[in-house]
C-alpha cells in the first residue's frame, strides 16, 4: 500500500484544499467517532510529508493546550533579555483560581519564572498561566506573540479559567487544529528557541503526568510523546503535541473534541486516543 493512501478501514474522505501546504493533504473520516457520544472532533496530524485532517479549519476552544505555547513565548522573552528564568514572582491569595497544584501551596512566598512555566505545562496550573501572561504585559502582549509567529487565526480573549467555557459559536479563545499544528512546527521544530530552552520545554511536555488516556494511549508501542492537554466545559477534551516514532520524522498532532451528549471521562479520553490512532494509521504507523 502506498504510504499516501489512507487505510481502507478508516473510510477515506476527499482531499481537503485547506491551505497551500507543502505536502499532500488528505482527510480521514472520523464521523463514526463523533457519532459514538455526539460532539465534534477536530484533528490535524503532520509528519512533514503528509497532512491528515478532519475539521482542521474549524474553530475549537483550545482550553489549556495554549500553555505549551505560553511557556515557549516566555522562553523567547528570556532569550531576548526581557526576563530571567530565575526571577522570583510573589504568589498571593488574590492570584488564585481553581486548579493551582503548585501555586496554591506557594501563596505568601515566591516561585521563579521557570517554576511557573513548568507548573503550567506539566500540571496545567491555572494561576501559573495567568501570572505568566500578566508578567509579559497582559492578554494583548500574549495575542501579539501569536501574530509574531504568523498566526492570524488564534484568538486570545480571557484568562484562566474563563477561557474554558467552550460555548457553541463563540470565537473567543479559539483556534483551529491546522493552525496549532503549524504553531507546533514553529515552536518545536523551528529555530525560535535555543537548543537549551527547547530541551527544557520538551522535557516538560514529556514528563507531564496528565492525559495518559489521550494521545499517549493512541500511539503504537515504542513511540515517545510530548504533549499538553486541555479540558473545558461542554465535555471538551483536547490534547496536542509531538510524537517521535522509533525511526523517521516526528509527527505533530492536534486532537480537539467537544460537545459530547453523555460520556464518562474515560470515554472522552478514548475518543481522543482513537482519533490519534486513526490519524497515525493514515500516516502509515500501525499499532
Amino acid at each position: 500500500m502506498n504510504r499516501r493512501t489512507l487505510i481502507s478501514g478508516l473510510g477515506v474522505a476527499s482531499v481537503l484544499p485547506l491551505k497551500a501546504w507543502a505536502q499532500p493533504s488528505q482527510a480521514v473520516n472520523l464521523a463514526p467517532l463523533e457519532a459514538r457520544h455526539g460532539g465534534r472532533l477536530g484533528v490535524c496530524a503532520d509528519d512533514g510529508q503528509l497532512h491528515v485532517t478532519w475539521r482542521a479549519d474549524e474553530r475549537f476552544a483550545y482550553c489549556s493546550t495554549f500553555k505549551l505555547f505560553l511557556a515557549a513565548s516566555v522562553l523567547e522573552r528570556v532569550q531576548r533579555g526581557l526576563d530571567k528564568l530565575d526571577r522570583a514572582i510573589p504568589i498571593s491569595k488574590t492570584d488564585m483560581v481553581p486548579h493551582g497544584p503548585i501555586t496554591e501551596p506557594a501563596v505568601g512566598s515566591t516561585l521563579t519564572v521557570e517554576q511557573l512555566c513548568k507548573a503550567a505545562v506539566e500540571l496545567s496550573d491555572n494561576p501559573a498561566a495567568n501570572l505568566l501572561i500578566r508578567e509579559m504585559g497582559g492578554l494583548g502582549s500574549w495575542q501579539d506573540w501569536h501574530r509574531s509567529i504568523g498566526d492570524t487565526v488564534t484568538r486570545v480573549d480571557r484568562n484562566e479559567t474563563e477561557l474554558n467555557t467552550a460555548l457553541p459559536d463563540d470565537p473567543r479563545d479559539t483556534t483551529t487544529p491546522a493552525q496549532y499544528v503549524a504553531n507546533l512546527k514553529t515552536v518545536l521544530l523551528g529555530t525560535r528557541l535555543s537548543s537549551a530552552h527547547l530541551a527544557l520545554l520538551t522535557k516538560w511536555l514529556i514528563d507531564t503526568p496528565t492525559g495518559a488516556g489521550r494521545i499517549k494511549a493512541g500511539v503504537p508501542s515504542g513511540y515517545r510523546v510530548g504533549h499538553k492537554t486541555g479540558t473545558g466545559a461542554r465535555m471538551t477534551y483536547n490534547d496536542i503535541g509531538i510524537v517521535w516514532p522509533p525511526s523517521g520524522a516526528p509527527i505533530r498532532i492536534v486532537v480537539y473534541f467537544t460537545g459530547a451528549r453523555e460520556a464518562s471521562a474515560a470515554q472522552l479520553d478514548a475518543v481522543v486516543a482513537d482519533a490519534t490512532r486513526a490519524s497515525l494509521q493514515a500516516l502509515g504507523h500501525k499499532s
